[in-house]
């Protein structure tokens, strides 16, 4: 029998200032091949609807709803025809409000899910925050899952009083992000892509811009909100938002592209962002900053280059030859297709849910 899911969340049409965007469609889409089907709830705010970058799918009804709290009240009482209720963090949009409202119209035989797409964060918010609303519900919800995070970031759940908390890591969709002929736009020796925020800009500069500054005479590719404008070292080509449907293209071309992790995600361990599985679905070498867990997902070396700071990096750059980044790029494809699809994530997910429904139909 088909179980439904009210998904509500940042949005699922855009990866505008939108991060979980990949992880969403991903989960969502494999979810649907397993008998899913999930209404998705996004708000109409940051300009996200003007920058759609995909078109509704058929693998899940999208609802845009306006950003009021007239009609947040409105699409939260739709939780009551779900089987599933997901709340993810980060919706960007009266989120404490959200999460009271759906979980107070599910029914009470339907599963309550927190899903959280950064962990770090909420954990650090419901820290200094007594009476933080998601830290007063958390005993009533059935299960948490994070995106990333690994037994720190459990243990914190539970000591909160979540009474299940999983990590469903990110992963790759091979039909969405695949290798793809280079484009001559995105041609460079280090590439990054990421949103310029508060938490990963020190480490942007450290990992990226200083390389860059010590080496005048190779090329750096920097995509991503919030950049241009930046001082930038002249080697440094900031070329602003890009689209999803660009992605492959600009892992693909790069000799290497860099994944930095923001601070709480680096100190926490256990988070690859959804950039890592990417850029190795595409193929590309890529370079991380070191964070715990590394080697659950990619193999240092062999099929990650990992490194310790920006002199790491310059030195990579200097030395990697463009046959040792391709083999590094093909190990990195073997690995992620054969250990980390969205597919066995959400087998995961999928036994979760089923584990909980027999619980609670035990009680």
């Amino acid at each position: 029998m088909t179980k439904t899911i009210a998904f509500y969340g940042s949005s699922l049409l855009s990866a505008y200032w939108n991060g979980a965007a990949t992880y969403y469609r991903g989960m969502i889409r494999a979810l649907a091949k397993r008998g899913y089907r999930t209404t998705f709830y996004e708000p109409d705010v940051y300009d996200r609807q003007k920058n759609r970058d995909i078109d509704p799918p058929a693998w899940a009804e999208v609802v845009v709803y306006d950003g009021t709290v007239d009609a947040l009240r409105k699409v939260a009482a739709e939780a009551a025809r779900h089987d599933i209720v997901v709340k993810a963090s980060g919706v960007g949009f009266e989120d404490d409000l959200i999460l009271q409202e759906v979980m107070a119209a599910a029914r009470p035989d339907a599963l309550k899910v927190f899903w959280d797409v950064d962990a770090p964060a909420t954990l650090a918010e419901m820290r200094d925050s007594p009476d933080h609303a998601l830290r007063r519900m958390l005993p009533s919800l059935d299960l948490v899952l994070t995106y990333g995070g690994g037994d720190p970031v459990v243990a914190a759940y539970q000591g909160f009083g979540a009474r299940e908390c999983v990590p469903v890591y990110n992963a790759l969709d091979p039909d969405t992000h695949h290798p793809v002929p280079p484009d001559p736009r995105f041609a460079c020796d280090l590439a990054f892509l990421g949103n310029r925020l508060p938490d990963r800009e020190a480490r942007v500069h450290e990992f990226f811009l200083q390389p860059a500054a010590s080496l005048p005479d190779r090329s750096f590719l920097l995509g991503g909100n919030g950049w241009p404008g930046s001082n930038l070292p002249p080697n440094v080509r900031a070329i602003g938002h890009v689209p999803t449907a660009d992605h492959n293209a600009l892992n693909c071309t790069p000799r290497m592209v860099l994944n930095v992790a923001r601070d709480s995600m680096a100190s926490n361990g256990f988070s690859p962002a959804t950039r890592v599985f990417e850029a190795a679905g595409a193929g590309a070498c890529l370079v991380t900053d070191a964070w715990e867990g590394i080697e659950l997902f990619l193999q240092p070396d062999e099929e990650v280059l990992v490194a310790r700071d920006g002199q790491d990096v310059a030195e990579l750059v200097r030395t990697v030859t463009p046959q040792r980044a391709e083999r590094i790029g093909q190990a990195a494809l073997k690995r992620v297709l054969a250990h980390h699809t969205y597919d066995q994530r959400a087998a995961q997910a999928d036994a979760l849910f089923q584990a909980q429904a027999r619980r609670e139909a035990a009680e």
